[in-house]
């Protein structure tokens, strides 16, 4: 694992804490898209079907665990004890698309023809989306609270070093390739684009995260 692995692996992590803690702390899941929350524990279970199969090791197993509960955890706090807190209406993006479109995309450019890798195809192809329900609520309302804009650029950011990781690998591994992962990170991370020059422009200043009229 190189540095920039590493250094993604840990900024998804951070994302994570920060999401718990603000739901945590606030006790409400306003500004938060669930249907974004939701995609993620899909994205999860059909990635890590993997981990009852086989040992990889020990840093893997712990990193799929934690993903697993912490996505489920998530979900579990805004359809329960944060219910009340939920704005149905702001959470409005059409998330079956994305899902079909994921699905499609992974029976048609597969991995390799089998019943794991095509799920696990599903999952990079439905990751790369998975945001836009959240990017939409906030397009919708015209603002975030801050901690909110930091869990979405830590999200953000987690990529764009996979990107770096994937071009580090590229030229100091022989055959190194991964299309799928490839093509999807690039989507996913220019999904981003917006939000990033607005957290640069905006949150790191120290105003609040809000689009221009």
């Amino acid at each position: 694992m190189n540095i920039f692995r590493l250094a993604g692996d840990l900024l998804h992590l951070g994302s994570i804490f920060i999401l718990i803690a603000r739901l945590q702390q606030t006790k409400s899941c306003a500004g938060i898209s669930l249907k974004t929350q939701g995609l993620y524990l899909l994205v999860f279970i059909t990635r890590y079907l993997d981990l009852f199969l086989g040992f990889v090791s020990v840093y893997n197993t712990l990193m799929k665990v934690f993903f697993l509960a912490s996505a489920g955890y998530i979900v579990y706090l805004m359809r329960a004890p944060l219910k009340a807190s939920y704005d149905k209406a702001l959470d409005s993006f059409r998330v079956e698309f994305l899902i079909a479109g994921a699905a499609v995309f992974a029976l048609v450019f597969p991995h390799k023809y089998t019943v794991l890798e095509i799920l696990w195809s599903f999952s990079i192809y439905l990751e790369a989306v998975a945001i836009m329900p959240q990017l939409f609520q906030m397009t919708r309302t015209g603002e975030a609270d801050n901690i909110t804009s930091h869990y979405v650029f830590a999200l953000g950011g987690y990529r764009a070093l996979y990107i770096v990781n994937w071009i580090y690998r590229f030229y100091s591994e022989d055959n190194y390739v991964d299309y799928i992962a490839w093509v999807a990170g690039v989507v996913q991370t220019a999904l981003f684009g917006d939000f990033f020059y607005i957290y640069f422009t905006r949150v790191l200043k120290g105003k609040t995260f809000k689009l221009p009229v």
